[in-house]
């Protein structure tokens, strides 16, 4: 596969495409939202692991830079939740949401791929935005995947606008996985989520795993057929 960092007009991101990629043909297409601390090409070792012919992938790096030390920065999504205000935490993921609303229609343009023709993969900080911004558009993504995340509030994506929020249809796939070990964000807080996504009409496919915070073979080896069941890849 090749690999191409890209300067976007929103946010910076990485795209992934086939050796023998052809730019005229749209490629289903798999967006995934990386965690608090990393960066954009930290998830891009999974596109191989998915199918490295039939997809196109794309990786946004998160807007807000956090310095570790010792010359570390990482990057999220939004502060942690223990060291802001849940107001704050609030009003960083409404920007960031805004800012990966327009990254897609930028990716989606760069590579061709077709609305409706695309999964959103999000881990930890990333999954809770794959709920954020996936959930309210149905139309543009046919699957969302949450690895090891959660939303603390589920109830801010009941629809407060017309344009925004949960849609009518609540049929959009969804994959759930997490660690029954995760000790950055406990699994009850994963139930939780799922819970309300079932009480909202929707049947997330939800798997709990002996691990912690992190996506090891196990994951990955029930995630791969339910993503090429939910948007098969493109065979000549």
């Amino acid at each position: 596969m090749k690999g191409e960092q890209h300067e976007g007009r929103s946010l910076n991101f990485i795209t992934m495409t086939p050796d023998d990629y052809n730019p005229a043909v749209s490629y289903p297409l798999v967006i995934m939202l990386h965690g608090f601390g990393a960066h954009m090409g930290d998830l891009a070792g999974l596109a191989p692991a998915i199918e490295d012919q039939g997809y196109v992938y794309a990786c946004p790096n998160a807007p807000i830079p956090f310095d570790f030390g010792g010359g570390h920065v990482g990057y999220g999504w939004m502060p942690r939740q223990n060291v802001a205000t849940p107001e704050e935490v609030e009003t960083a993921r409404e920007s960031s949401e805004a800012l990966l609303i327009d990254c897609f229609e930028e990716i989606f343009d760069k590579l061709n791929a077709t609305p409706g023709r695309a999964v959103l993969l999000g881990f930890s900080q990333g999954g809770t935005m794959t709920y954020r911004c996936g959930l309210g558009r149905p139309d543009t993504f046919a699957g969302l995947v949450a690895l090891s995340a959660a939303v603390f509030a589920p109830a801010i994506l009941r629809p407060q606008l017309p344009e925004a929020g949960l849609p009518g249809s609540r049929s959009q796939p969804i994959f759930v996985a997490h660690g029954t070990g995760d000790r950055q964000i406990a699994v009850d807080t994963a139930r939780a989520t799922r819970a309300f996504l079932e009480a909202e009409g929707y049947q997330p496919e939800y798997r709990e795993y002996n691990m912690g915070h992190e996506i090891p073979f196990e994951v990955l080896r029930d995630l791969v057929p339910w993503i090429t069941g939910v948007l098969p890849p493109l065979r000549d």
